[in-house]
């Protein structure tokens, strides 16, 4: 993933109602959720998530597609992680991270803080 994307991502991603539906994509998993399923699911109402939506569409972040009478809402699970390997590139200075919900870096020596000698 190049810079810019990962900026549009993160600042599609950097507002509370488009983090709340994004995870709630995730949480749907493949099939998605439609407009009227993410607006109860999160409690934005219908004028606010079609802005929402939209600019999460234009990060990468949520596909859209039609099934029958409904538009159906995926997140994007390549892009998603896409960034997280982004964010994740150079984690602990080049040496293996821990898995996702464990302490990063814990067995790496703790950084010192340096000396201020201006004073």
């Amino acid at each position: 993933m190049e810079t810019t994307q990962a900026l549009r991502a993160l600042a599609a991603l950097a507002q509370d109602s488009r983090l709340r539906v994004f995870r709630t994509l995730v949480q749907a998993g493949p099939a998605g959720r439609s407009a009227g399923q993410i607006g109860e699911a999160t409690g934005i109402a219908p004028s606010s998530l079609s802005f929402h939506l939209k600019e999460l569409h234009h990060a990468g972040l949520v596909s859209a597609r039609q099934a029958g009478r409904f538009v159906m809402y995926t997140a994007q699970y390549g892009t998603m992680n896409a960034l997280l390997a982004f964010l994740t590139e150079n984690c602990c200075g080049g040496n293996p991270c821990s898995s996702v919900g464990e302490t990063p870096c814990a067995t790496h020596a703790p950084i010192t803080k340096i000396k201020d000698h201006t004073s």
